[in-house]
């Protein structure tokens, strides 16, 4: 069990039937009144984030979050498929766990896969992946020092503005936590 007063930034409880991480919080003492703690708190299932307040003596229990390393294998049309590289077990997750990840993995690349109480409930591509342009409009000599920004399309399907000399062909790096554009690999 913790306390409200205990309350950090990335603690994890269970809360109304839910699993909460706790964003940001702020231990707050009226000068009439009674202490109370304001929270910013992120459902871990769901993603939805509210702000609420705690009385400093209220309990809750703590959540164990679990984090594994996978293989990403191939997808079905349905269900997509990650194999533990310790044990060779598959496991299918289907596209609402994989949904914010699958559009920067590529097979065989390895992810992390988040357990509560054994069942998985999301994937997290690594930082950085290095993916091929498999659609673009063509590049014009003379095009690298403007700032101007085009379409182009990654080889999982993914679509991104890139700057106007890149080709098709060409290996990017990109910053899977906000889908931009780094450089060439």
């Amino acid at each position: 069990m913790i306390t409200a007063g205990d309350f950090r930034k990335g603690i994890t409880f269970e809360m109304d039937g839910g699993v909460w991480n706790i964003v940001d919080f702020q231990h707050v003492k009226p000068g009439k009144g009674a202490a109370f703690v304001r929270t910013k708190i992120k459902n871990i299932m769901t993603g939805a984030v509210i702000e609420r307040t705690f009385n400093p003596t209220d309990k809750m229990p703590r959540a164990i979050v679990e984090t594994k390393d996978m293989q990403y294998l191939y997808n079905d049309g349905n269900l997509y498929y990650f194999m533990d590289p310790e044990t060779f077990e598959q496991m299918p997750l289907n596209l609402v766990q994989v949904e914010e990840a699958i559009k920067f993995v590529k097979e065989n690349t390895n992810v992390s896969i988040r357990f509560f109480k054994g069942e998985a409930f999301s994937v997290e591509a690594p930082n950085f992946v290095d993916l091929e342009v498999i659609e673009t409009e063509p590049g014009f000599r003379g095009d690298t020092t403007s700032n101007a920004y085009k379409p182009a399309t990654l080889e999982t399907g993914f679509t991104l503005m890139v700057p106007l000399f890149i080709n098709i062909g060409d290996i990017l790096t990109i910053d899977t936590r906000s889908g931009e554009y780094l450089s060439r690999a």
